[in-house]
């Protein structure tokens, strides 16, 4: 009898335990707001990480990291030239810390807007129990950006588990389109207030970019993956919005 009771008690533990692996939160509002509490970012403005790479030592790796959706999107850069131990050029993927760490905080995936020395990068990490996926995704045609939108609505579906991390090298330009875009689908942004959130979030550094700046006022949202308002109220982040 001890022993069944035992055996009962360590299934249902397991058991407990894989749930809680596979699915760390019950809902999207608990993730949602678990995230949010966690960075204290509750704006789109805000940073997470700087653009040395400090703030939030949990995630040491990432540059200028700040909130899209709470605990769906966040966007960024990669720690490579300012990085205390393993510093090298600025083109390039997220250090092998960035991608650990974003995994121990529970992202289910990150993706690089560029392609340069993609090829040389970590396509995954296991870490404490958890897996992250490394992709590479631009979003410069309309079938990419739609694929990162799907990601995106994945996530608010419950399809994907946890955040996601879009990057390019400095956190400003490529993810800033990407970011804007994302508030555009799902967060009903204007073009206007979307364009001047990509310009307030470049840091300053803003002359040119044409092309980028074009897409960002271009970009039109996909009908299959619009979210009710009571969603957006959610996890959409506090903004300017002029």
């Amino acid at each position: 009898m001890k022993n069944t009771l035992k055996y009962f008690v360590l299934s249902a533990l397991f058991f407990v335990s894989a749930i809680s692996l596979s699915a760390q939160f019950l809902s999207l509002t608990e993730q949602s707001r678990y995230y949010a509490d966690r960075y204290k970012m509750l704006c789109a403005d805000d940073k997470i990480t700087d653009n040395f790479g400090n703030g939030f030592e949990a995630l040491y790796g990432t540059r200028n990291m700040r909130p899209i959706l709470h605990g769906v999107a966040y966007r960024g850069g990669a720690n490579n030239f300012y990085h205390e131990n393993n510093k090298r050029d600025n083109h390039n993927p997220l250090p092998q810390d960035g991608l650990t760490n974003l995994c121990l905080e529970g992202f289910t995936d990150a993706v690089y807007l560029y392609s340069t020395n993609f090829k040389d990068a970590p396509k995954s990490i296991d870490t404490a129990k958890k897996h992250l996926e490394y992709l590479q995704i631009s979003g410069n045609s309309r079938k990419e950006i739609k694929d990162i939108m799907g990601m995106v609505y994945k996530v608010i579906m419950r399809e994907i588990k946890g955040p996601l991390y879009f990057h390019c090298w400095n956190g400003w330009h490529q993810s800033g389109y990407v970011s804007a875009s994302i508030l555009k689908q799902f967060c009903s942004y204007s073009d206007d207030e979307a364009y001047a959130y990509w310009l307030r979030n470049t840091d300053g550094v803003n002359k040119g970019y044409e092309s980028v700046k074009s897409k960002v006022k271009s970009f039109k949202p996909f009908d299959e993956y619009k979210i009710p308002k009571e969603i957006q109220e959610e996890i959409c982040p506090c903004q300017k919005r002029k």
